[in-house]
């Protein structure tokens, strides 16, 4: 909880992880641990667990907080730790938020509650039950409207912001940039935002954003890493290269639905040990495997695999 009592120094590449599980479909401890230390070696600058990328829906609250152990143990409090403590439920997301702050998390991801498509003063009496809950827990407001059908609006998130000191940040995962810039508007520009949107992420930086928290750093962290760094060193046109030769990565990401190629791949590379998925997502296809294989093969450059057994 090294960086929890200054969530402003929280930026850069907060890599999400997949979560690993063996072929017969359980939690892979050992492969998870693996992917924590992977990305502290390709020096991501945060790690995240339980988010869209992670399968959170299609897990028991058990085995998210068994996740959740492993990547503070992994990270040590060396690296920013960010679990996604969200749900549809509101009981599921303050147990889930009770243990990450047990567990020393920095930050907590809490996404908007999906499916029950609550209004705006839904959502507020949301965040600010979960805020008053633990107030010594930053919280992380996560907005993903492609997956929960609610967009969270710039004006909600100011008025939870002006209301709860420890709501401090958003990670938007919205292609509506526009949103972005009223969202910092509105709250000001020392709120902390990432965004989750791969071809946004440069641009974000541009606008005044902390960072990304991007299904592409399970794939290319060091890249992403990078593309940050470069940014922020006043090194815009490496940093703008960067962008373009993961293009290929990013479409590859979403050939099928999110995490199936990221899995596959990673398993290839021998990063895990199976590229399994749970249902209802399924592994790719032939035709989605062709698909990946051409997408690859234009970034082949940008995939390294881990240095350690």
């Amino acid at each position: 909880m090294r960086f929890r009592s200054d969530p402003a120094s929280i930026r850069g590449s907060l890599a999400p992880l997949v979560t690993p599980f063996t072929a017969d479909g359980a939690l892979d401890e050992d492969g998870l641990r693996r992917l924590v230390r992977w990305q502290r070696e390709a020096g991501s600058h945060g790690v995240s667990i339980g988010g869209s990328t992670g399968e959170p829906s299609a897990q028991t609250v058990a085995e998210r907080v068994a996740a959740m152990r492993i990547v503070a143990e992994e990270t040590a409090d060396e690296l920013p730790f960010l679990p996604g403590t969200g749900s549809a439920k509101l009981d599921e997301t303050l147990e889930l938020t009770e243990q990450a702050h047990r567990l020393g998390a920095d930050l907590a991801l809490v996404i908007t509650p999906y499916y029950s498509r609550p209004t705006q003063d839904g959502l507020h009496a949301w965040y600010a039950t979960v805020a008053r809950e633990f107030p010594d827990q930053p919280i992380v407001i996560y907005n993903v409207p492609s997956r929960t059908a609610v967009d969270i609006a710039p004006a909600t998130v100011a008025r939870l912001r002006r209301e709860h000191d420890n709501i401090v940040g958003i990670k938007e995962t919205t292609k509506d940039f526009e949103h972005y810039s009223h969202v910092l508007h509105a709250c000001g520009r020392d709120f902390l935002m990432w965004s989750g949107i791969e071809l946004l992420c440069l641009p974000l930086l541009a606008i005044g954003g902390a960072g990304f928290v991007s299904a592409l750093a399970n794939l290319a962290p060091a890249a992403v890493a990078r593309m940050y760094e470069h940014y922020t060193a006043g090194e815009r046109e490496a940093a703008i290269d960067l962008h373009y030769q993961l293009h290929p990565l990013v479409e590859l990401l979403f050939v099928e639905t999110n995490p199936a190629p990221a899995k596959h791949v990673l398993a290839d590379l021998g990063v895990l040990g199976s590229g399994h998925v749970r249902p209802p997502l399924i592994e790719p296809t032939p035709a989605g495997l062709r698909r990946i294989a051409e997408l690859r093969a234009q970034a082949e450059h940008l995939l390294v695999a881990p240095t350690f057994a």
